[in-house]
């Protein structure tokens, strides 16, 4: 390998680092938030239901203004790399602070939750998603600046994908056990134990995630150099960014496959704190059940160079969407009716490797799509594109957090008191409620997301080598306008 192929490469893994911090962050926003926040404060789960509904009215508005903000960004340093670092400091300290009670009584106090807590974890919940978009956006919009070729885009997909799971990963797996080990243990009239999560467990884990966050986007952002030859942006209206949605029809249809599947992978993150601990009553092999589910992330980065050996990128995405049913229903069989944990972790494995392989695809789609509008309006608008990504993630993960509060709510979770051990006990018919968002919504969302995907998405075949090729075109006579009044 030649000294450019390799610099080439080692360029794609220092952007792929920028991942591990945006995953650290919002692995903790999407998986350990909902349960601090019902069995540490005590917060009413309709108040979270009108919460979450609120903060993704604003982000519908906050997003793609954000997006058409760093497409007319033009620095010293580049169009995208101070806002990631600009937006993951910020979201660092918001995230510490969402974490952080400082001192407003709980609703399990004996005059219940003091209003200012709500109003409290209402702020930095809004404020947590603003300057998660700062970052975020920015960071993923790079990657069609880099090149225009599908296979390098597939391998930057996936190298940031792997980064990216990897922080999954760490929230995942390190998260529970960090909590288990600052718990308060209570033993049980049968002889057994329980493991109690603590504020504490969950502000140093907090900690711990919020600095990881800055480091490496920090280390990311120090070592990328960004494409110059890019399109020119057009100054920001709303009307314009309303524009890229209605009339891009491939973004509109990439938005509901894309957030159907989504929103089945964030249910599962989503109730899994839940689960282990009202079904399975063992907060400790959630660690195991995470090691598997990170074992299936990286077996699944092998998924698309493998198949795209053998067949197409169309080919290779339904695949890996039918993996992640498949091993859905291998859980719930598992689970409900076999009752073996071993096999449980296994079958989250398969659905792992799809899931990994299926934002792969999605992050190349998304690039895709871009090169499609340039094409198709002649006007190139990157971040705002991008934006959808960062906003259809928060719209799934409102989706399976509606799910699971309302199943909640309906089946009494609100009653529920810690007793004098400061322990939950969870009735029947909440680990019924629990265990269908588990099992039984995720493969809903896949069986859909495949129908959309297979019936709408054009992208793909000769019709999409057209217009990579007038994408090119566009894109060597912008580089020869550079070189000619540079």
């Amino acid at each position: 390998m030649d000294k450019r192929k390799i610099k080439e490469f080692t360029d794609k893994v220092w952007y792929g680092t920028g991942a591990i911090g945006l995953d650290l962050s919002y692995g903790m926003f999407n998986g350990r938030l909902s349960r601090y926040l019902t069995d540490v404060l005590g917060l009413n789960t309709n108040f979270l239901l009108g919460l979450i509904s609120a903060a993704r009215v604003w982000d519908g508005v906050n997003d793609p203004m954000m997006g058409s903000i760093v497409d007319n960004t033009n620095t010293k340093f580049g169009r995208y790399r101070p806002w990631v670092v600009i937006g993951s400091c910020l979201n660092a300290f918001i995230l510490f602070l969402l974490f952080f009670n400082p001192g407003f009584s709980t609703g399990f106090s004996e005059g219940g939750a003091s209003i200012w807590l709500y109003v409290y974890i209402a702020v930095m919940y809004v404020l947590w998603g603003m300057t998660n978009t700062t970052a975020d956006i920015p960071y993923w919009s790079m990657v069609p600046s880099f090149t225009t070729d599908p296979g390098e885009r597939s391998i930057l997909a996936t190298i940031a994908r792997a980064f990216s799971g990897l922080g999954q990963g760490i929230v995942q797996i390190g998260s529970p056990i960090i909590l288990n080990a600052l718990g308060n243990v209570v033993n049980n009239p049968d002889g057994t134990s329980t493991t109690v999560w603590t504020a504490k467990g969950y502000l140093v884990t907090v900690l711990i995630c919020s600095a990881g966050l800055v480091f490496f986007s920090l280390l990311s952002m120090s070592k990328v150099k960004e494409n110059v030859a890019v399109a020119p942006a057009e100054k920001f209206s709303f009307r314009k960014i309303f524009s890229v949605i209605k009339e891009n029809d491939q973004l509109r249809v990439f938005m509901i496959f894309a957030m159907l599947s989504n929103a089945g992978f964030y249910t599962t993150t989503g109730v899994v704190d839940y689960f282990f601990a009202a079904v399975m009553e063992n907060t400790k092999a959630q660690s195991t059940f995470s090691l598997f589910g990170t074992v299936g992330s990286i077996l699944g980065l092998a998924v698309i160079p493998v198949m795209m050996k053998f067949t197409s990128r169309r080919r290779t995405y339904q695949f890996s969407l039918l993996t992640a049913l498949a091993g859905y229903i291998g859980m719930f069989i598992s689970g409900q009716f076999l009752m073996s944990t071993m096999l449980l972790n296994i079958f989250y494995t398969v659905t792992q490797i799809g899931t990994a392989s299926m934002f792969i695809s999605q992050t190349v789609f998304l690039a895709d799509v871009v090169d499609y509008g340039e094409v198709k309006m002649g006007v190139r608008r990157e971040s705002v594109t991008f934006s959808m990504k960062g906003f259809l993630q928060k719209m799934a993960y409102t989706v399976q957090t509606v799910i699971l509060y309302a199943a909640m709510g309906m089946a009494g979770y609100n009653d529920l008191k810690p007793n004098a051990n400061g322990v939950i006990v969870y009735p029947k018919k909440v680990k019924t409620a629990i265990s269908s968002v588990m099992y039984i919504i995720p493969p809903i969302f896949f069986i859909l997301s495949i129908i959309v995907f297979t019936t709408k998405f054009r992208l793909h075949g000769e019709y999409m080598e057209d217009i990579t090729r007038k994408v090119e075109e566009s894109r060597k006579r912008r580089l020869e306008s550079v070189n000619e009044n540079g």
